[in-house]
């Protein structure tokens, strides 16, 4: 009988070294787990966290608290908001633009003859009044020049008054018949002669005392100097096309502005009527500085513009117009009579025009379409929309809607 057969194989066996140490880690860590996991964790409901768990629900509350606070102060759907009331007014109708405030008088101030300059009378930008000495010049060659012609003249003088004597004697002999009429004649002749050259002579002597005066420039307004162009010391010429200085009157002054040409017929028609008044203050501010009246309107439209150009005339006793300062000018024409007026701020445009948001009775809000038909300062006039004594809301707009229940704040 055949011995059986047993199979050999060469693989390892299913239990090797390696394996055997990876199972008992494992095992040795899940058991280290469920240790921790029994005796490590705090139990539920103690210690940390039952403290969270109260911290919660204290937050909770807390917010529920201030919710019911809010709630209970300005009622669900409460919109805080700034209300003015449309008001009632007689009111200027004024045309507003930008004007140039212009000199009364500029005068440059020139020399009417040669020579130094020895003296400066004023310091620039000073004030001077008429007739006041600005500029001398040396004025040593025009007091010899008068000399001569005065010297000249006196013996032109004698000259004359010697020919006429002859004349008369001789006029004398003409009437006994002692001399012709030719010699009477040729005295008579002399004698005119004289005349003349002794009146040419005196003219000289005008002519030099008046170069001599124009040595010292004198002021011809009452004014404010400008920059010195040509200091002491420098040679001037009669000629010489550059001013020494540049005075300006501004007692009183000019504003030039320019309308419409569409307020023509309007503003003619009220200028008939009486003297119109302009007031003219300085840019990014609502105060007039002055008061002037309307005293010419050009007599033509500029084509290039569509304007009529204009100009008011200002005392400015208080200097507040400087020559080349831009202004705002408001022309006034009439006064508008319950007019109705609403703060700026209250007015807002939307996809069907302009409109504001009028407060209801019962503290809700009503969109109400408006007509603004000009402005007024920091406020705008209502042809259509709002009544006198109705509210309006000027700020807080954006959180508005239709019968949004608002709140007015205090100022």
């Amino acid at each position: 009988m055949n011995d059986p057969i047993i199979p050999t194989s060469s693989n390892k066996p299913f239990l090797s070294t390696k394996r055997i140490a990876f199972i008992s880690v494992l095992a040795l860590v899940i058991a280290g787990g469920a240790w921790y996991a029994y005796f490590g964790m705090p139990k539920s409901g103690s210690g940390s966290g039952q403290a969270s768990a109260l911290g919660a629900a204290e937050k909770s509350a807390a917010a529920k608290g201030d919710a019911g606070k809010g709630a209970a102060g300005k009622g669900p759907g409460t919109v805080p908001v700034s209300i003015a009331g449309v008001s009632q007014e007689t009111v200027p109708f004024k045309l507003q633009a930008i004007g140039n405030v212009e000199a009364l008088t500029t005068v440059s101030v020139k020399a009417r003859v040669d020579g130094q300059i020895v003296e400066v009378g004023f310091k620039e930008g000073d004030e001077v009044r008429k007739g006041g000495m600005l500029f001398k010049i040396d004025p040593r060659p025009y007091e010899a020049t008068l000399r001569q012609a005065e010297a000249a003249n006196a013996r032109d003088i004698a000259a004359r008054e010697q020919a006429r004597a002859q004349e008369i004697r001789y006029k004398e002999l003409l009437e006994k018949n002692f001399v012709s009429k030719d010699a009477y004649s040729q005295f008579r002749t002399n004698a005119d002669a004289a005349s003349a050259v002794a009146a040419a002579s005196t003219a000289a002597v005008d002519s030099a005392k008046l170069n001599l005066e124009y040595c010292t420039i004198r002021s011809p307004i009452d004014g404010y100097t400008g920059k010195i162009q040509i200091q002491m010391g420098n040679l001037v010429k009669a000629a010489d096309p550059t001013p020494l200085v540049m005075l300006n009157q501004v007692h009183p002054i000019y504003v030039s502005f320019a309308v419409p040409e569409q307020s023509l017929a309007m503003l003619r028609s009220y200028m008939a009527k009486g003297p119109l008044v302009v007031q003219a203050g300085p840019p990014n501010t609502d105060k007039l500085a002055a008061s002037g009246t309307l005293i010419f309107v050009d007599n033509a439209v500029d084509a290039t513009t569509g304007t009529i150009k204009l100009r008011a005339r200002f005392t400015n006793n208080d200097n507040a117009l400087w020559p080349g300062q831009f202004v705002n000018v408001s022309l006034k024409l009439f006064d508008q009579k319950d007019a109705v007026l609403v703060p700026a701020q209250a007015v807002q445009t939307g996809p069907n025009g302009q409109f504001v948001y009028v407060v209801k009775a019962d503290m809700t809000t009503e969109v109400r379409k408006v007509t603004v038909e000009r402005a007024e300062g920091s406020k705008l006039i209502i042809a259509s929309g709002v009544q006198p004594g109705e509210q309006v809301i000027t700020r807080g707009q954006l959180r508005l809607a239709p019968g949004v229940k608002v709140a007015p704040e205090k100022s």
